[in-house]
């Protein structure tokens, strides 16, 4: 699967589109690069919420290995959404061309370092690494697999799943969330929460036991993607997801003008819940009369 990202990730193609090695060559003959900013956090939260999901091929009892390829520093928080993929079990692999930040590839990669992370100075120099990332990736996986518990279930379904987020007491700062819970509780919930339009993304840990929360600190008139993960000791299951913009800060109203002078006048109007001060602006009429 390949998904490409500046500030909006976008999937090119999922775990299950293509079973040949042919039909994968020919689909990155034919890729179309995608320029733009660097919102290297959003593409690792993407590829968690959109890639590696049943439904998108990913098989939960495979081994899942993300490898990012970027040439410049993140503009968003990298670390935090690469640790969260780390503790799902997720390998990463990290590979920085020009202006990459070699610091925030050590940061994102797996453990170890020294086969985890790849450094080149220009584009066509990536052709150096094929052959030492593809004996490795696949040592990898041997590894992993041979690890792998035997019980781990090849299907979520509702067992495993969430259902029926609701979104409500949307305010300017805050929402609240609730979930159904799935029918074998979860050993936690991972709930990942980012403006749509590109932002700093977030998340919250809770305890299995819980099936809601309290969103807050958010930005107003802002369009969030909220998304619910449950997370059981060998898998992760289904998300549930969510749309909802938070409200504009209220407004002043009821303007009124009172004690009028010659050089002088009073302003009084109805209170904008949670303003902590006003700024008041004050100009002559632009056609110069005097009233």
């Amino acid at each position: 699967g390949l998904s490409q990202y500046s500030s909006d990730p976008r999937t090119e193609w999922d775990l299950s589109t293509y079973s040949t090695r042919d039909q994968v060559l020919e689909a990155m003959r034919n890729l179309r690069y995608k320029g733009g900013n660097t919102f290297t956090g959003l593409a690792l939260t993407h590829v968690l919420e959109q890639n590696l999901k049943p439904d998108a091929g990913a098989r939960l009892e495979a081994e899942k290995l993300v490898i990012l390829l970027t040439d410049g520093k993140s503009q968003d928080d990298a670390n935090l959404a690469a640790q969260t993929l780390k503790n799902l079990g997720i390998e990463i692999f990290a590979i920085g061309v020009k202006n990459a930040d070699e610091a925030e590839l050590k940061q994102v990669a797996s453990e170890p370092l020294e086969l985890t992370v790849y450094n080149v100075l220009d584009f066509p120099l990536l052709s150096s690494l094929v052959g030492r990332l593809t004996q490795v990736l696949c040592t990898r996986i041997k590894e992993k697999s041979n690890k792998e518990n035997s019980d781990i279930p090849v299907n979520t379904g509702p067992q495993l799943s969430p259902t029926d987020l609701k979104i409500s007491a949307v305010t300017s700062k805050g929402m609240h969330l609730t979930w159904s819970p799935p029918l074998r509780p979860p050993k936690k919930y991972r709930i990942v929460y980012y403006p749509s339009k590109g932002g700093v993304t977030k998340e919250v840990v809770l305890d299995g036991a819980v099936s809601s929360l309290q969103l807050s600190n958010l930005t107003s008139h802002t369009e969030y993607l909220v998304s619910v993960f449950p997370v059981y000791d060998t898998v992760v299951g289904d998300g549930l997801r969510g749309v909802t913009s938070t409200l504009p800060l209220s407004s002043p109203r009821s303007l009124r003008v009172s004690e009028l002078s010659h050089n002088s006048m009073r302003l009084s109007w109805k209170a904008a819940q949670g303003a902590t001060q006003y700024l008041v602006l004050c100009s002559a009429a632009p056609n110069g009369a005097e009233d």
